[in-house]
């Protein structure tokens, strides 16, 4: 048996569960993951990626020295018409090397001539177009202290709020939803609390693959606590074989469902008048808005028989402590702003928020997207969720950051599905990416693609070159979770340690340092003297600094989370941490109601395309796929599959393991199909997560108007038999080698 140098005790970086992880050692070499049963997140328990994922650590297309293009080197002006050799486009061919230009070859090269590149070119735009040529991608990958130093560089330094990261293309609908009507954004509760529940509606998530952990709690809810559970999905999840009641709505139509059982709670005097009539407000006009949405009109519209709807909100209106859990099929919506009111709104009714064991729960995607956006990482707010446009708000930072009166912008900056978008002659023109990956990430890749090539200059600082690392001009390679200090977020805004288990491999380096690094090289092209505000000397004197604004996390210190973490909001050195958030009003003041209206998906299934196509993940894979697919955990799951129903197939002449053509009004993958019913008739399934067959070729780029997050969880697809030959080859496609 192999005996370890050292056990690292750190926090997994996948979902946003935030597992406890004891990583175990060996000649700086990861070979064993365990995790502690007193953990109070898993106690003990691993999905199959906290478990296996880690080595793509050691994976040997690890970038681990600085890279720039040749052209840069040269002195010679940037070449036209530049493609991706491993191009994301309908037919999965890789593009000839014969056929790229030798100035875009990557060249290795040291940290002082990458980062000088990167300095000059990015205050060169800057000083030629100003604030709104200059952009950032955060990272819900990266650590606190990560974030929030990169926010702050673009903000103090470029004075522009054009910052974002992925929260855009998750949550942000009910970001928005919880920030209109509670006005905070987070978990009000833990997720361990589902024991506590008499009744729970789980909708929109497939819990046992986006976060299994958490589907466990649920599970042993059900099984040794009498909880239960009502799934409000399209497809059949694991979660439905344990579930009360299963409402199986066709995708888009959350609002009308929701606004039913609102309807019945009313309608059946279940409504808790004393939280409604002491803590909320715009009950009436609410009311009005609610008359149409009887469960009839629901049904026409969903397909749930109205009988359902009735029984699931008597269910939950009628229980002691009642919660809801919500994923990205709730808010990946055109209408996913709308979609969050709705279930608010069953909430509210009933008085099942403030308490332990209720609440309103919207179960966060990534390690650490809750994180991020507490530490400023969006275009709205600073950290501590304080706006922008706010001059109070503007000078506390202004103080913190040692920037002259006035000095920071009052300017919303652009969303992440709004700065590609920009990326023009008079619009963004540099772009720096730390760890996400938009050419798998958004909507309509064809059309982000045009993008990316639109742009002057593009950083990326990553792990790897992914999809998005080839279009940059230049790499700067990270350290993973594994190789640096730091804390991340969790869904139950538990703020925990992450550490490194051995020194980075290669000159990579942690993402905060490199920043540091950067920051004071633009600092004194632009003539500023601010430089003791970048030398840290560690990861929590960062995070220090941001508390001393941010009055959720001011009582967190690296001691106090050493063992479990702590939840915040921690107002002082002293508090134990917010567990239950709402017990006696809402930072708001009251809770407010908002009129709803029903508004269809932008695309609906006609003719020419007949089917509905929702995109997801699994359970073997994470994201983008830049970490499972360079980890062991590709040999489990190595290719991309689309589940359609066995009545749809007998219709197309389609067999379980046949080829098949996917094709949307955007553009179209190839992939094998999985026959189940698993998912509905009319409706097909495919997760996102393969390069070779990208599911956001297909998807719609159709907005929210208030959360600005894109439609991806409903689109109008035509499916068509195909042949093993069209099928793309995973193994070209995945040679991030070659550029």
């Amino acid at each position: 048996m192999i005996k370890p140098d050292h056990i690292t005790t750190s926090t997994c970086p996948y979902c946003g569960v935030g597992c406890t992880l004891q990583l175990h050692v060996r000649d700086d070499f990861i070979y064993k993951v365990t995790s502690p049963f007193d953990s109070p997140v898993n106690h003990g328990n691993l999905c199959v990626k906290g478990r296996f994922g880690y080595d793509f650590v050691y994976h040997p297309k690890r970038v681990t020295t600085p890279l720039v293009r040749r052209y840069l080197l040269e002195g010679k002006p940037k070449p036209e018409g530049r493609e991706q050799v491993y191009a994301i486009s309908s037919d999965g061919k890789p593009i000839p090397d014969s056929q790229i230009s030798n100035l875009w070859d990557w060249v290795e090269t040291d940290w002082d001539t990458a980062l000088n590149f990167v300095a000059d070119s990015l205050v060169r735009i800057y000083r030629r177009d100003g604030s709104d040529a200059m952009a950032v991608y955060c990272c819900a990958k990266a650590t606190n202290e990560d974030n929030y130093l990169l926010q702050k560089m673009y903000r103090a330094l470029f004075r522009t709020n054009n910052v974002d990261h992925c929260t855009r293309l998750c949550h942000a609908g009910s970001v928005v939803a919880l920030q209109q009507a509670i006005g905070s954004s987070a978990m009000s509760n833990t997720a361990s609390q589902v024991i506590m529940n008499d009744v729970f509606i789980v909708t929109g998530s497939n819990t046992s693959e986006n976060h299994p952990i958490i589907a466990l709690q649920m599970k042993e809810a059900v099984m040794k606590h009498g909880a239960k559970m009502i799934v409000v999905d399209p497809r059949r999840i694991d979660l439905v074989d344990m579930a009360e009641m299963w409402l199986a709505l066709k995708p888009g139509t959350n609002v009308p469902v929701f606004s039913a059982m609102a309807h019945v709670i009313v309608k059946e005097n279940l409504v808790n008048w004393e939280f409604v009539k002491n803590r909320t407000e715009g009950f009436d006009e609410f009311l009005e808005s609610l008359e149409k949405f009887t469960p009839e009109y629901a049904e026409e519209i969903s397909g749930v028989p109205a009988e359902d709807i009735r029984k699931a909100a008597r269910m939950y209106a009628r229980a002691k402590n009642g919660a809801i859990y919500w994923g990205m099929g709730i808010s990946q919506l055109s209408h996913g702003t709308a979609s969050a009111l709705a279930l608010i709104h069953l909430a509210f009714l009933t008085g099942h928020v403030g308490r332990d064991g209720t609440g309103l729960n919207p179960l966060r995607g990534q390690n650490n997207v809750q994180g991020a956006s507490d530490m400023g990482s969006m275009p709205f707010h600073y950290p501590g969720y304080m706006r922008v446009d706010n001059p109070e708000n503007r000078a506390k930072w202004e103080k913190a950051w040692n920037v002259e009166e006035g000095g920071l912008s009052l300017k919303l900056g652009l969303t992440t599905t709004e700065i590609l978008s920009h990326a023009h002659e008079g619009g963004v023109r540099a772009l720096f990416i730390m760890g996400e990956n938009p050419m798998m990430s958004e909507p309509n890749l064809n059309e982000t693609r045009r993008h990316m090539q639109e742009l002057e200059f593009l950083v990326s600082q990553d792990v790897f070159i992914n999809e998005s690392g080839a279009f940059a001009d230049v790499f700067l390679p990270a350290t993973p979770f594994a190789e640096k200090d730091g804390t991340f977020s969790n869904t139950d805004r538990r703020v925990q340690r992450v550490r490194a288990a051995h020194p980075p491999r290669g000159l990579a380096r942690p993402d905060w340092e490199i920043l540091c690094d950067l920051a004071k090289r633009i600092e004194a092209r632009l003539g500023r003297t601010n430089s003791a505000y970048w030398d840290y000397k560690h990861p929590e004197e960062i995070l220090r600094e941001m508390a001393g604004v941010n009055e959720d996390y001011a009582g967190i210190t690296y001691e106090r989370i050493d063992k479990v973490g702590l939840i915040y909001p921690v107002p002082d050195l002293n508090h134990p941490g917010t567990p239950t958030l709402f017990t006696e009003s809402f930072p708001r003041g009251r809770g407010k109601f908002h009129q709803l209206d029903y508004v269809p998906v932008m695309e609906e299934p006609d003719d020419e395309y007949p089917f509905i196509l929702t995109t997801g993940r699994l359970l073997e894979h994470w994201h983008g796929g830049t970490m499972t697919r360079n980890s062991s955990l590709n040999e489990i799951y190595p290719e991309a599959r689309a589940e359609i129903h066995p009545a749809d197939a007998d219709i197309h002449g389609i067999k379980h393991g046949d080829p098949v053509r996917l094709q949307s009004r955007r553009g179209e993958v190839v992939m094998r199909a999985t026959i189940t019913e698993k998912t509905s008739v009319g409706v097909v399934f495919i997760p996102w997560h393969f390069a070779e067959a990208a599911g956001n070729l297909l998807t719609n780029d159709a907005l929210d108007p208030q959360a600005k997050i894109p439609e991806f969880k409903a689109c109008a697809v035509q499916v068509f038999p195909a042949r093993d030959g069209d099928l793309p080859n995973p193994e070209v496609m995945l040679d991030r080698g070659r550029y």
